[in-house]
């Protein structure tokens, strides 16, 4: 069935066809939401917020082509939402129990995905969400500022400062050119 049809369906108020648009991208947005705030309750949280507003909001959908942008949108923006309201609380960490290792060394995976974590750790939500939307979820950029309600040169710019900011937090090249103030944030 024709994805304009059942957007349609649910903007009457079918909860079925809700579902059905929604089963489709739940895994992605899920990832990119932990990919933004790298924390998988608040991604959960995020998503869940997301998807309530998107049910509140779809009889406002003008273009019912676009749901797909819209949705994520929704969710990248439920993700900085919970990121700014996080920012003026403290940290809690949970710290868990250490397993012992499988049967297969998984240590170099393990190393390559901590320092990709570490290297997106020092970037503000804005520049996660453009990098977490390019490489993840694969939009093209234009998709990506479309998605962020950015200018396509914004999203550019956001993409290369944040590459840049990776790349030095994990010292894997100086940041010519590009300071980080306190915070993490880029000058």
């Amino acid at each position: 069935m024709d994805q304009r049809v059942i957007v349609e369906r649910a903007q009457r108020g079918d909860h079925d066809a809700f579902a059905t648009l929604v089963d489709v991208h739940l895994a992605r947005l899920d990832a990119a939401a932990r990919l933004t705030l790298r924390d998988a309750e608040l991604a959960r949280d995020a998503v869940q917020d997301a998807l309530f507003r998107a049910w509140r909001d779809l009889p406002g959908l003008r273009d019912p082509e676009r749901f797909d942008a819209w949705l994520y949108r929704l969710t990248i923006n439920a993700c900085l939402d919970l990121a700014r309201r996080r920012r003026r609380r403290p940290m809690e960490v949970e710290l868990t129990t250490i397993h012992s290792p499988a049967a297969s060394d998984m240590s170099g995976a393990l190393a390559d995905r901590e320092l990709i974590h570490e290297a997106l750790g020092g970037l503000d939500p804005g520049h996660r969400a453009v990098v977490a939307l390019y490489y993840l979820l694969g939009m093209p950029l234009a998709e990506v500022a479309a998605t962020l309600r950015i200018p396509v040169g914004t999203a550019k710019s956001r993409l290369h400062y944040a590459l840049a900011a990776m790349r030095s937090n994990v010292g894997l090249e100086p940041a010519s050119g590009v300071e980080t103030v306190p915070g993490g944030q880029l000058a």
